[in-house]
């Protein structure tokens, strides 16, 4: 291990040093008890992590906009002419083939890649695998020998209060290393990801160090740094890392399957507070409860039943939905995480299949014609799969309207998302029942009809002329 390397080349140069520095197992950690132990130095980390960190950097074509670009008479005598854009953020070489992993927030809409390493070779970069949901990219690049590696932290037992390095190259100042704590850990709402439950730490990281690495002090690789919490744009000590965990999937996938399966439990989980875990007969707050399953989803399969308290997956304490979402998707698909639940005071293990959400992500559309109100809208039928593409609650069911033509008898009164419940006075649960609606009363005059708007449910009677 690397400390141990430190710790014995100390002691060679000063025998005498030995008394005042006990042997560290790496599974132990300590506070220093001596001066001589807070001299300690980092470098011979460094020495080795370094190497493995990347400069990554990227152009694009933006829409230049000028000054009236939303004034309806100046925009007509200004034309937006496209304009290159460089950025820069930073990456870690996983594989000595030349594979790096970075955020996908770096490489996002890039039309050229190029990747620096610390010894200032540089390299044209292809995209194996971008993924917004997770911040995360895959790149390679093509070499003749192999690259520095920066291994994977598996081991799992990272705790707040461990020492960890920030690498990457900060304001484009070039490779930099900043170190600090582990703040804390599986933090999940501070944005940023779909599938969050982030490292804090309060070694510096800067705008540029996106996509850099978060090392703890065997040398390995324990997050993906990718955000920070300020108001000036510096950092304030708040930063924020991808898990290993999640990194090592996203890279698996670009390396085998190609395609990342996003798993959808099926099930909402409510976070148990004071009063939650009284009424429960909990102890102390902790766990999440269990509100609703969808039926013949991941949870439903797994038997998981609502009220039952989720205390844990794969043996890490949950205590909100993100959390477990994280959790599940750290596993392949065709893989099962095991769920830790309480149920009638009895403790249970259900083995929870990674699967994605039921549903085509882009189902057939139904373009409504004829003479009624819907005529020229271009409705779908909704599911767990396209809800979650489109940002809608991936419970709802039935139709909802996916677009509506301009100029069209639709445009005078719905909008895209208004989900579609009773028309005529039936309910109109798939496109079968809309459809047959449609085609029995074509050329009716009057139209009740209910609609659900921003979860506001809303009725009228519309008249045709």
């Amino acid at each position: 291990m690397i400390r141990h390397v430190l710790i014995a080349s100390l002691i060679a140069c000063s025998p005498a040093l030995a008394q005042d520095i006990p042997f560290v197992d790496s599974s132990e950690r300590a506070v220093p008890e001596s001066r001589t132990q807070m001299q300690l130095s980092f470098a011979p980390i460094v020495r080795e992590a370094t190497p493995a960190v990347v400069n990554v950097y990227s152009r694009r074509v933006v829409a230049a906009q000028h000054p009236f670009a939303n004034d309806p008479f100046f925009s007509r005598m200004f034309r937006s002419q496209p304009r290159e854009q460089n950025s820069l953020g930073s990456g870690v070489i996983v594989d000595a083939s030349g594979v790096i992993v970075t955020n996908n927030h770096v490489v996002n809409n890039a039309t050229e890649l190029r990747v620096v390493l610390a010894d200032r070779r540089e390299y044209e970069a292809e995209i194996l695998l971008t993924d917004e949901a997770t911040d995360l990219a895959v790149l390679r690049v093509e070499t003749d020998e192999p690259l520095p590696v920066m291994p994977f932290d598996m081991a799992g037992d990272i705790e707040v209060g461990d020492l960890v390095l920030a690498i990457g190259n900060p304001f484009g100042v070039g490779q930099t290393v900043t170190s600090g704590i582990v703040s804390a850990l599986a933090r999940t709402e501070v944005g940023g990801s779909d599938f969050g439950s982030f490292i804090q730490t309060d070694a510096a990281i800067n705008p540029g160090n996106s996509g850099g690495a978060l090392v703890d002090m065997d040398g390995e690789l324990v997050g993906v740094n990718t955000m920070i919490f300020s108001r000036s744009g510096g950092s304030n000590g708040i930063g924020f890392a991808i898990p290993v965990e999640m990194v090592r999937r996203v890279v698996d996938t670009a390396l085998g399957e190609g395609e990342l399966v996003r798993p959808w439990l099926g099930a909402r989980l409510q976070p148990v507070d004071g009063d939650l875990s009284r009424a429960l007969g909990l102890n102390r707050p902790r766990g999440a409860l269990v509100n609703e399953v969808y039926p013949g989803a991941a949870a439903d399969e797994a038997g998981l039943r609502r009220g039952d308290i989720v205390m844990a997956v794969d043996g890490r304490e949950i205590n909100d939905e993100a959390g477990a979402r994280f959790r599940l998707a750290t596993r392949a698909a065709g893989e099962a995480a095991s769920f830790t639940v309480l149920r009638d005071g009895d403790e249970l293990s259900l083995d929870v299949p990674v699967e994605p959400a039921p549903g085509e992500t882009e189902p057939a559309p139904f373009d409504a014609t004829g003479r009624n109100p819907l005529s020229g809208a271009q409705l779908v039928e909704m599911s767990p799969a396209f809800n979650e593409r489109v940002g809608l609650d991936p419970f709802l069911e039935g139709v909802v309207i996916y677009r509506v033509a301009g100029r069209s008898v639709a445009a005078n009164v719905f909008r895209a998302g208004d989900r579609v419940i009773e028309l005529m006075g039936e309910p109109v649960r798939d496109i079968n029942d809309l459809a047959d609606i449609l085609q029995s009363r074509d050329g009716e005059r009057i139209w009740p009809i209910v609609v659900e708007r921003r979860g506001r449910r809303y009725e009228t009677a519309l008249r045709l002329y």
